[in-house]
């Protein structure tokens, strides 16, 4: 959607809580998909719950195999290297993980919504999978995506408009007061948006790692400049707020919480 004051498509969100998704407003199908403890929502030209549930079968099937293999791969807290054969999902990870220097677990969510939109381009030109807040997207058009970040004043008022179109993009945030995702750092939310689901989740993991005070929200920016594709970044640490890059916020309502994408 276009333009301030707009209803968003998707939330970033970094929260166990999926009550965000009542204010999912698109031109979409929209439509979740369970498997495990995978909870997806999905939107594309068409319904496609089938098959998104056989893509994140099949994706999670090949990463649950890996970690079989390499039970250490989920507790590294440092980048590593994955043993011979390792499944493309698992790649991704690994490469997202090196390029921003923390464990590639970090990049899970990133890399499943991913790999499974991937999939389901074969059925629709127009693909957006949220994963936990944690967003892959394929669009023809302008998208804007609300900003939950917790008791931040700036919660939920403001989006991020993503002018990119025909291209993926990963779109995903880290923070250290909401949720169940490790974090060091205390941002209240940090966003990056990159070339890659993948690459976003582990840099957005790393930009909020470095955020403990007002004061390292600048330093924290450029550290993510650093790194190659990422296309910008934005921290929110209560009522302070910095952004770099191709971030542009927007201001925004929420949809009435009964309607429907």
């Amino acid at each position: 959607m276009e333009g301030a004051g707009k209803t968003c498509e998707h939330w970033l969100m970094d929260s166990g809580d999926r009550a965000y998704r009542r204010w999912v407003h698109s031109d979409l199908r929209t439509f979740d998909v369970h498997v495990g403890e995978s909870d997806l929502l999905i939107s594309a030209e068409r319904p496609l719950r089938e098959e998104a549930e056989r893509a994140l079968r099949a994706v999670r099937g090949e990463l649950e195999g890996y970690l079989e293999r390499d039970p250490d791969f989920a507790t590294a807290l440092e980048p590593r290297q994955a043993l011979a054969g390792a499944p493309p999902v698992v790649m991704g990870m690994v490469a997202a993980a090196r390029a921003c220097g923390v464990g590639p677990m970090a990049a899970v969510a990133g890399a499943v919504a991913q790999a499974v939109g991937e999939l389901l381009l074969a059925e629709s030109r127009q693909v957006i999978v949220e994963n936990g807040g944690d967003i892959f997207l394929h669009s023809s058009r302008p998208r804007l995506a609300g900003i939950y970040a917790g008791r931040s004043p700036l919660s939920g008022s403001i989006g991020v408009h993503i002018k990119q179109a025909n291209r993926p993009l990963g779109l995903c945030t880290s923070s250290g007061t909401v949720g169940h995702s490790l974090s060091t750092g205390r941002a209240d939310a940090a966003i990056v948006l990159a070339e890659s689901a993948p690459l976003a989740d582990a840099a957005a993991t790393a930009l909020g790692n470095r955020v403990r005070e007002a004061g390292d929200i600048a330093p924290a920016l450029e550290f993510a400049r650093r790194i190659a594709g990422v296309l910008g970044g934005a921290v929110i640490m209560g009522e302070h707020l910095g952004a770099w890059g191709d971030i542009e916020l927007a201001p925004l309502r929420p949809a009435d919480p009964e309607s429907t994408g």
